[in-house]
């Protein structure tokens, strides 16, 4: 299933782009392969203002951060989720503006295999100033945003919808250039699924994610978001059916014209997959369910 992704944007790095008569964003120069070409920090508001995942702690993106928000204040630190890539910054921004930091708080499952599962990997230091959770609402010098739970990357992942302006702040839940990783323990593909569809309802007129452009055209996107996961499930029964009974195997069959270097994150989308699979009744183990089990269809 072909996902309509938006690629292509305009940006500087450490220059602030005005996107909407309420938003701007700053985009640190951390560029890779999960952060595509960086971590695009949002600022919300106009003289005291709320900043969204404000992104590592390098010498040169804070002095971008302190240039953009020079005269202004900042009343709240929203965290979308723990990824170094996009909390680190929190706890000295808001310690430098006198505020506070909201998330979800840590994830309840640590993760495995973390050395190979994100290339970004868990800031296990963040913890909220103020733990919130879906339905909680912040309101700031003329915005009102709504924390929406959306677990399946993480457990803990946090959307927030902007209600001025019907816009969505989507972390890593949904990412206009790239599918997003959802990795077991902590992430899990039935969640994910049903956050996908929690968002679909909410007909947002644009999606702003944390890497990458903005998503304009926001039901069929997210549609073929869902359409796509389902797919991959119905490729994997495939490659099953085939005789292919490893993670590892699946993975080199399904990804084959995939950047190598995204093939461990890979694999751990696929074991989620099969995890629902198996939840759902249609994939069977004689065992634990891991990156070096053996499956087979039920």
């Amino acid at each position: 299933m072909s996902i309509p992704f938006v690629r292509t944007f305009e940006f500087e790095y450490g220059v602030a782009a005005q996107l909407s008569p309420m938003v701007q964003r700053v985009i640190a120069d951390n560029p890779g392969p999960f952060t595509y070409t960086g971590t695009g920090v949002f600022i919300i508001g106009s003289q005291s203002v709320c900043v969204i995942d404000p992104g590592p702690t390098t010498p040169e993106h804070m002095a971008a951060i302190d240039r953009v928000l020079e005269g202004r204040s900042v009343s709240h630190v929203l965290v979308t989720h723990h990824h170094v890539d996009h909390s680190p910054l929190a706890k000295p921004l808001a310690e430098k503006h006198g505020c506070k930091v909201y998330g979800f708080g840590l994830q309840p499952v640590p993760p495995q295999d973390g050395e190979v599962r994100l290339e970004a990997g868990d800031d296990l230091t963040f913890k909220p100033d103020v733990e919130i959770r879906n339905g909680h609402i912040i309101k700031g010098d003329g915005w009102t945003m709504e924390a929406i739970h959306t677990p399946g990357h993480t457990s803990n992942h946090l959307c927030y919808a902007l209600h001025e302006e019907n816009t969505l702040f989507s972390g890593d839940h949904i990412m206009g250039w790239s599918t997003s990783v959802v990795s077991p323990p902590d992430g899990h593909m039935g969640d994910y699924l049903n956050s996908l569809n929690t968002v679909l309802d909410r007909d947002f007129d644009i999606i702003r994610p944390t890497h990458g452009p903005a998503i304009t055209e926001v039901r069929p996107f997210v549609q073929a978001y869902i359409d796509h996961r389902i797919a991959r499930e119905n490729q994997i029964l495939g490659a099953l059916d085939s005789g292919l009974d490893t993670i590892s195997d699946i993975v080199a069959r399904l990804y084959k014209d995939v950047d190598k270097r995204l093939h461990p994150a890979a694999a751990h989308s696929v074991l989620s997959h099969m995890i629902h699979l198996r939840e759902t009744g249609r994939v069977s183990a004689d065992g634990l369910d891991g990156l070096r089990q053996n499956y087979q269809l039920a």
